[in-house]
């Protein structure tokens, strides 16, 4: 009979070793199964005898028994000092300290990565709080995202690993970090449009306007403005003369450049923060009146000058000078004991001006068709001062136009001047300035029109009796933000 197993007692304790057995003898399949482990003395089989002796862990191989630390494969560069002139580009595989003590910094993505890469960064000094650090995408999604990061949390550290072109880099690993992405500003009030990525708040009239968060640098932390004043009233006659334009309501604009296409008067965007913003449209100034002022936190513009009266010796009513404003009053075109004047713009003064002034009249004694009067001014230029091309003839001065701005998405000119009124053919009134300027009247039959609403356009001046000066146009005032 075979012998099928082997008892325990069979060998004495040592009697088999290698030598007794040649080399290949036992082989797989004379084996019915497997040796269970009570089977085998504890170190019978080395590690050099098995097939696979090693195991590979991060591209290292280590041999069956041997030791390795498993973590974060990144080699620590030296310490980065932030100087807030320079920046640093990162490679795969690298580990950065940054002290952004006394600045701040960006470090740049790799513009190639491939699965697997690994970037590693650490708060050295505990100070991206004050001085933030700017991850750069440089061309690479961030969690998915087309935006840099920004990391505002003191002892920041994390790591980021490269996925594919879809996540572009993640977090695998973050300690004390906050919002990795942007974040945007939100708001209420006013009529609420939207443009691409932007919404838009519109003001005809007085409101609030209520930031109830802000976002961050990358996201959106500021607001594009646009506040435009009440354009000034046109001058009316008293007697037989003719009287200047209304200057337009000031104009003032700020924004983020690239934002949109903004007037060249534009200045830097205005920064918010969360709580209420009162907000004040400014309306058109009557014959003889001033616009009222607009105001946008500490953004205010002036109304516009009215335009200067026919007789200033009658009363009631202000004299022949174009009133001061935001932009400035044309001056009348008939008068006794003055010398026809424009109002001064940029009243009060601010950089970029908010305006200009308007134009001067004229009169010749030789005859009363020669009388015309100034032009209101408007953002873009002055009103144009009343021309005589004959001692007998004369035609109202042209309001000065206004600028244009697409921060509604739409290009928009507003704030131009009124008109210049004309007492008598031959000749003619002058026109309003492009934005929101009334024309002036002529004669007793042809009225001077108003400004438009929500322009703040100046006010036509009127010809002469029974006709009136007009109305000036109401401001407005928008705010635009980045909303995604």
């Amino acid at each position: 009979m075979a012998l099928t197993k082997l008892p325990k007692n069979a060998f004495g304790t040592g009697s088999v070793d290698d030598s007794k057995i040649e080399d290949g003898t036992i082989q797989n399949q004379e084996l019915a199964g497997s040796l269970s482990e009570d089977r085998l003395a504890t170190g019978t089989i080395e590690n050099a005898s098995l097939s696979n002796s090693t195991i590979t862990i991060n591209g290292t191989s280590i041999s069956l028994g041997g030791s390795s630390s498993v973590g974060v494969d990144v080699n620590w560069q030296s310490v980065i000092t932030a100087d807030g002139s320079t920046s640093t580009t990162a490679s795969a595989g690298n580990g950065y300290m940054i002290d952004t003590t006394s600045a701040a910094h960006t470090i740049n993505l790799p513009a190639s990565a491939s699965l697997g890469d690994q970037i590693a960064i650490k708060d050295y000094a505990g100070t991206f709080a004050s001085n933030n650090l700017t991850i750069g995408r440089n061309g690479h999604n961030i969690q998915g995202v087309a935006n840099d990061s920004l990391i505002t949390t003191n002892r920041a550290s994390l790591l980021l690993v490269y996925v594919d072109s879809t996540k572009g880099w993640i977090y695998a690993e973050e300690s004390n970090v906050g919002d990795l992405g942007p974040s945007y500003i939100s708001a209420t009030g006013g009529t609420i449009t939207t443009s691409g990525d932007y919404k838009i708040h519109t003001f005809t009239g007085d409101g609030c306007f209520v930031v109830s968060s802000v976002g961050n640098p990358i996201g959106s932390t500021s607001v594009d403005y646009l506040v435009v004043a009440g354009g000034g009233g046109g001058g009316g006659p008293q007697g037989g003369g003719s009287s200047g334009g209304g200057g337009a309501g000031g104009y003032r604009e700020g924004y983020n450049p690239g934002s949109y296409c903004a007037s060249p008067l534009a200045t830097s965007a205005l920064s918010v923060t969360a709580q209420t913003y009162p907000v004040t449209v400014g309306g058109g100034g009557a014959q003889f009146t001033n616009g009222s002022n607009s105001v946008f936190s500490t953004i205010t513009s002036a109304g516009g000058g009215y335009g200067g009266r026919s007789f200033p010796n009658i009363s009631p009513g202000p004299g022949g000078n174009g009133g001061d404003g935001g932009s400035g009053g044309g001056g009348q075109g008939y008068t006794l004991e003055v010398i026809p004047n424009c109002g001064a713009g940029n009243t009060p003064p601010v950089s970029p001006p908010q305006g200009n002034p308007g134009g001067s009249g004229r009169f010749s004694s030789s005859s009363g068709c020669a009388q015309a009067a100034g032009g209101g001014g408007g953002a873009g230029a002055a009103g144009s001062s009343a021309d005589q091309p004959s001692p007998t003839s004369s035609n109202g001065g042209d309001g000065g136009n206004g600028v244009t701005s697409s921060i509604n998405g739409t290009p928009t000119t507003r704030a131009g001047g009124g008109g210049g009124g004309k007492r008598l053919a031959p000749g003619t009134s002058g026109s309003g300035g492009s934005g929101g300027g009334g024309a002036g009247g002529q004669g007793p039959s042809t009225q001077a029109t108003a400004g438009t609403s929500n322009s703040g356009g100046g006010g036509g001046g009127a010809g002469v009796e029974p006709s009136n000066g007009a109305a000036g146009g109401k401001g407005i005032v928008i705010i635009r933000y980045k909303f995604q």
